[in-house]
């Protein structure tokens, strides 16, 4: 018998829309330093990544303008700013990878999604370049077709 435990992953939020918008280059998954009622919510699932980023500061990562809703049982002396900034935990020679990359190349650092994992809080965040509006088109035109061609094998 193996007295390693299972690895539970429970996707609490999902950036979609960068997918769309982005060009995703590298992913890490980060910790995030939370309060217990962040915690609480996220266990809920009352996560917004939609405009998330993040920024390198004093070689510490910070994510921004990701929304957790405040825990409705909480009273409102003890609950959390919604937006407030967050510190990800990243290793020292992951984050100096990434500073040079953001500030030579131009590229961005956005949340893909958040989930638990074993207990624990995670951040998938993806190192990006904006794409051009013909990147969508073509994107959204290889998807349309890759539909139609699977909607012709099953009924073949």
């Amino acid at each position: 018998m193996s007295d390693k435990k299972d690895e539970g992953i429970k996707i609490v939020s999902d950036n979609r829309q960068a997918r769309f918008q982005y060009e995703i280059l590298e992913t890490y998954e980060t910790g995030i330093e939370l309060v217990g009622t962040e915690v609480k919510s996220i266990r809920e699932g009352r996560v917004n990544l939609r405009d998330g980023f993040a920024l390198v500061r004093n070689s510490e990562v910070f994510l921004h303008n990701v929304h957790i809703s405040p825990h409705k049982t909480a009273s409102l002396v003890f609950n959390h700013d919604p937006t407030r900034t967050r510190k990800l935990l990243l290793r020292k020679d992951e984050i100096r990878k990434l500073v040079g990359k953001v500030e030579q190349q131009g590229l961005t650092l956005v949340p893909l999604k958040m989930y638990m994992k074993r207990g624990w809080v995670k951040v998938d965040l993806a190192l990006v370049r904006g794409k051009k509006l013909y990147d969508k088109r073509e994107d959204s035109k290889r998807r349309d077709d890759q539909r139609e061609m699977q909607r012709a094998m099953k009924s073949w």
